[in-house]
């Protein structure tokens, strides 16, 4: 049996075109922050990406009641329609991709899909249906499933374990600059000519098919960029060398209890998250009345701002605070002024749900990472589930939406607060009873200590081009 191949030596073998060995050991799992910062950095523009996808649909929710005269409860069919695609994506296809030809595949594959759903786009402005609006919207959010179930996986492994957290908190803070910058170019592109329903909706058109170019823009990059291979194996090894410090024991994926909880915490957090930006302009409208739909465009991308800057302060935050009490304390600010939004009205109410976006920025990938901790070789099947749970996003957007319609928008507040408060069990549970074994984690050394063998890296750098585009590695045991 030969040297396992290096971090280095994995970089390049990830230019293989073919498909990938999850019982093969290519060192990617060992990769120091250094050697990760271009492909972290590829890959967190996908991020930005399906951020301005994501804020557009805030927008495009309550601009096409107006254009297209609909309800608010048709109109959550834009959410039910991209989130719905997210629990039948990780699950099926996008699952079975990124596990039989790697992250670098499933990429392509998911910029190529969400490409095509943004030019569905044009005939659907042309034919003025919703019902084709929506159609568009669920291509779109299958390939914007796609890139989640890779990209985030992949951020979460892509360097030291120990940071985790704080590279994807970083990586999703960038996601959410694109839905800052999603309602305040809809502001004065879409929303500039609501008095003309027709050149509103060519506004449409003429955006996705920009956004259409970009991505297929970006799957060409892709195909060419440096992009390591993570595999089960590396996974697996990987956790077993911080087993002594962490308790790691490789268990069945039907016994990963915390994963499982996560999951359910996932989805209900995210179908909250989902409603409340959905109806954020509503609210608005309704708390302080003096306010245009494009007034409430431009405190939607306050607030989002809000958003993006507590994603900062958590990656920061968590370089010295334990990831468990950052999602812990920011789950608690999301209860705290959720409930106060309620009762409220004017500038305080507005000022309430605002500050509930802040608190909310840390949650998602925050669950994603620590629900992934000791997953071992399971990682990128629980990613998928994880994933999936996006899907809370087509559940509750419609509850809302009917609510307002039979009531008021701060009365249909309670929606995603009776969420929340099923979300907030999941950080009671792990610093009540997982709190030593994840904090283990961050403890380990692998990635930051140099390797045991020093002239690995000499020893790849002397490797001939063709052996590296070959993409062969060596078949090892995941045991170490």
């Amino acid at each position: 049996m030969g040297r396992r191949p290096s971090a280095v030596e994995a970089m390049a073998q990830a230019r293989r075109r073919q498909s990938i060995d999850d019982h093969a050991v290519t060192g990617a799992g060992e990769i120091t922050t250094r050697q990760s910062i271009i492909p972290v950095s590829l890959v967190t523009v996908l991020f930005f990406m399906w951020g301005f996808a994501y804020g557009l649909l805030d927008v495009l929710n309550k601009h096409f009641q107006e254009t297209l005269n609909i309800s608010a409860a048709q109109a959550a069919g834009l959410q039910g329609a991209y989130f719905g695609a997210y629990f039948i994506g990780p699950l099926t296809y996008s699952g079975w991709i990124v596990r039989k030809f790697g992250y670098r595949w499933t990429f392509i594959t998911g910029l190529t899909i969400y490409g095509i759903g943004a030019l569905l786009f044009w005939p659907s402005g042309v034919k003025r249906s919703f019902g084709g609006f929506c159609g568009a919207m669920f291509v779109v959010g299958s390939g914007l499933s796609t890139l989640e179930t890779s990209a985030n996986p992949f951020i979460a492994t892509c360097g030291p374990p120990k940071y985790s957290e704080l590279r994807l908190n970083l990586a999703q803070a960038f996601q959410a600059i694109g839905s800052v910058v999603a309602p305040v170019l809809a502001s004065f592109v879409l929303f500039k000519n609501v008095g003309s329903s027709d050149n509103s909706l060519q506004s449409v058109q003429w955006v996705y098919l920009g956004i259409a170019c970009f991505v297929f823009f970006l799957a060409v990059v892709f195909f060419f960029a440096p992009i390591p291979e993570v595999t089960d194996a590396d996974m697996a090894n990987q956790s077993e060398q911080a087993a002594e410090n962490t308790g790691y024991q490789d268990k069945p994926l039907r016994r990963q209890y915390t994963l499982f909880w996560g999951t359910a915490a996932q989805f209900c957090y995210v179908g909250s998250q989902v409603a409340i930006a959905g109806y954020f302009i509503h609210y608005c409208v309704e708390v302080k009345p003096s306010l245009s739909s494009a007034d409430g465009a431009n405190l939607l991308a306050v607030a989002q701002a809000l958003f993006a800057i507590g994603r900062f302060v958590a990656a920061f935050l968590m370089k010295y605070v334990k990831p468990r009490l950052i999602l812990f304390f920011y789950m608690t600010g999301i209860i705290i002024f959720i409930a106060a939004s309620i009762p409220t009205s004017g500038n305080a109410a507005i000022a309430m749900l605002s500050l509930v976006l802040f608190f909310e920025s840390c949650i998602f990938p925050t669950i994603f990472t620590l629900s992934l901790r000791g997953l071992g070789r399971h990682t990128k099947r629980g990613a998928s589930f994880l994933v999936a749970s996006v899907s809370g996003g087509a559940v509750f957007p419609p509850i809302l939406g009917a609510v307002v319609d039979a009531r008021s928008t701060r009365v249909a507040m309670s929606v995603p607060l009776a969420g929340f408060l099923v979300a907030y069990s999941f950080p009671i549970y792990l610093n009540l009873f997982k709190a030593k074994e994840l904090d283990a984690y961050i403890e380990t050394r692998i990635g930051v200590d140099p390797p045991a063998e020093a002239d690995s890296i000499n020893d790849a750098e002397k490797f001939s081009g063709k052996e590296l585009e070959s993409g062969k590695v060596e078949r090892v045991s995941s045991r170490t």
